[in-house]
């Protein structure tokens, strides 16, 4: 599979209704500032919002901004991760006659247009999970594309060096990402055990092993300042749950998707790839407090009990056979 930059086709695709489904979590300001701002999104396109339970006064602020701009609300009882609430938001988007789906996080944005296209986009090629090219508030491009290190599951951009030596598989991020009904169909959606990180890089993974193609469209840009919903930070220090769930999951990953061999050498390699995801935050938030090191081994520890667990206790898994496109002229 080669990630594909086609060309714009303005012309392309059919009547639909795409669903833009928005995960949120005590972050209704990033919604009035990003969701909010970019006004009527057109006449084919419902949003809508699961709100993943915070405190009693952000779901009163998220409901009285959802009754505000029309947006539908899936009011959850408590937070039970971004995989599962964006499969609630799913459900719904379907009872409002939506057959394309949206992800987009809080704290990033798309024009109309942009949205429109993608919805065009999606109903011509609908085994194709589609993302934009993302962008910062600079204008600094943070995603076109990423990829995984199926020799040791270490990630990284796809079209710059990478540490991972041997084969690579490629993913789209959640951030702003397109699926179509027949697509979720086949794949059954978001995983719901991941709670955080690493589901859209299983979700890719199962779309190709479905038949799916995964595209990014460079001609086409969505505006995302990444940690936003990580809360108030320092430097480049990143959230615990952040260090935690990207340990942690990296191995859920391995223990779900692969053969015994391969999910072995992925724990050989963990001390090194965890010491590289807390070393996302710098080396000065060492010094400031231990949380983080304790966020990296626990997350880490659980994830190894996970892997252990499958790695003695089941059948391997036969090896997906993923469906390779050549990359376009």
């Amino acid at each position: 599979m080669t990630i594909q930059h086609p060309r714009p086709a303005a012309s392309r695709g059919g009547p639909g209704v795409l669903g833009v489904v928005v995960v949120n979590y005590g972050s209704s300001a990033l919604l009035r500032q990003n969701l909010a701002a970019a006004g009527p999104l057109g006449p084919d396109v419902r949003v809508v919002v699961v709100d993943n339970h915070s405190t009693d006064e952000e779901r009163a602020a998220v409901t009285a901004l959802a009754a505000e701009r029309g947006w539908d609300l899936v009011a959850l009882p408590d937070n039970r991760g971004f995989g599962a609430a964006s499969n609630a938001g799913f459900a719904r988007a379907r009872t409002l006659g939506c057959t394309t789906f949206c992800c987009l996080n809080p704290d990033a944005s798309a024009t109309p247009e942009v949205l429109d296209e993608l919805r065009r986009a999606s109903t011509a090629d609908p085994l194709a999970v589609i993302a934009p090219r993302i962008v910062d508030s600079t204008g600094a491009t943070v995603f076109a594309g990423s990829t995984l290190g199926l020799r040791d599951g270490r990630t990284g951009a796809a079209h710059s060096p990478t540490r991972s030596r041997g084969p690579v598989e490629e993913w789209l991020t959640g951030a702003c990402l397109v699926v179509s009904a027949e697509m979720l169909d086949r794949i059954g959606g978001y995983d719901e055990d991941y709670f955080l990180y690493w589901e859209d890089v299983d979700l890719s993974h199962r779309a190709l092993a479905a038949g799916g193609t995964l595209a990014v469209r460079s001609d086409l840009v969505a505006v995302h300042d990444e940690g936003g919903t990580q809360g108030e930070r320092t430097g480049d220090a990143k959230s615990d749950l952040y260090y935690r769930y990207n340990c942690r999951n990296r191995l859920v990953f391995a223990a779900r998707n692969l053969p015994r061999r391969q999910l072995l050498g992925w724990l050989l390699r963990t001390p090194r790839v965890s010491w590289e995801i807390l070393l996302r935050g710098g080396r000065r938030q060492l010094v400031q407090s231990p949380r983080p090191l304790l966020a990296v081994v626990r997350g880490t520890l659980q994830g190894v009990g996970i892997a252990l667990v499958a790695l003695v206790g089941r059948p391997s898994p036969q090896p997906q056979r993923v469906r390779r496109t050549p990359a376009p002229r």
